[in-house]
């Protein structure tokens, strides 16, 4: 896997907590050819998305080749204060693992 994530968790007023997610990841869709030998490159994509707020899971899903390489992610959550703890994990499609996490501030 491409292997690295940033994430930025600030507040925005009140108790909502901004989050931005990008991932390097190639998210290869297993039908493009390699211009040189022109042979398929193989499929390697993200598979599954889970952040989780202080350990509890507040946004989950299941992607497939139709996502951009280098993913980008922005949500938005309520009842979160600074100080607390964003992690983000994704599996692709052959097991490997992004595993990041920030301090919301």
């Amino acid at each position: 896997m491409s292997g690295e994530m940033q994430i930025r968790a600030r507040m925005t007023g009140g108790d909502v907590v901004d989050v931005k997610i990008l991932i390097a990841h190639a998210m290869e869709t297993g039908i493009r050819k390699d211009p040189k030998t022109k042979n398929l490159i193989p499929a390697h994509y993200i598979k599954d998305f889970t952040a989780t707020l202080n350990g509890e899971t507040v946004l989950e899903g299941q992607w497939g080749t139709g996502v951009a390489k280098n993913p980008f992610v922005g949500f938005r959550l309520k009842g979160a204060k600074p100080g607390d703890f964003v992690a983000v994990k994704v599996v692709d499609n052959l097991g490997e693992k992004i595993e990041h996490n920030a301090i919301v501030i």
